[in-house]
């Protein structure tokens, strides 16, 4: 009685080897980093032709759409931890891409605006940025684009909210 026991545990293991297990799962992770790798290789070209990075093209546009912001509003738009930040602040102001101001109602916050220099970076950027863009809906589909953009501000939005999570 006791072999057959073990058969049907046998049996049972044998029937779900052919199943993926959670670790084989496909990764969102992964996808979405993929998809941002396919997406950014259309970028990339054009930023390093005005030699800016991807990460300090995020900073010109985060403070094109928003004006005025201080370095924590800039992080978050931006998606840039504050250390690599400030590295980066002090570079866009030399290349007189930013500049710094004191906040009227706060002298400690320090606000950060677009320069004259960086308005024009977004101006030579943009239109090339706007033809990958209309390639991408031309290939991908404009109305997938849009509904895949609506499904990731979706997903952003089941953050964690601080609590520890795997990869996935």
């Amino acid at each position: 009685m006791e072999d057959r026991g073990r058969m049907t545990k046998v049996a049972s293991l044998d029937e779900t080897k052919d199943l993926p297990p959670r670790d084989r799962r496909r990764s969102l992770a992964i996808g979405l980093l993929r998809a941002r790798e396919a997406v950014m290789s259309h970028f990339r070209p054009i930023l390093a032709d005005h030699d800016v990075t991807e990460q300090q093209w995020r900073v010109l546009r985060a403070l094109s759409e928003a004006g005025l912001l201080d370095a924590t509003e800039v992080a978050e738009k931006a998606f840039i931890l504050a250390p690599s930040l400030t590295r980066m602040l002090r570079a866009l102001e030399e290349r007189g891409f930013i500049t710094r101001h004191k906040d009227k109602d706060d002298g400690r916050r320090v606000l950060l605006k677009l320069a004259p220099a960086g308005q024009a970076i977004i101006d030579e950027v943009m239109p090339d940025s706007r033809r990958v863009y209309a390639d991408i809906d031309a290939r991908f589909g404009a109305g997938r684009t849009e509904q895949l953009l609506d499904m990731l501000e979706e997903l952003a939005a089941l953050k964690l909210d601080g609590k520890a999570g795997g990869e996935e």
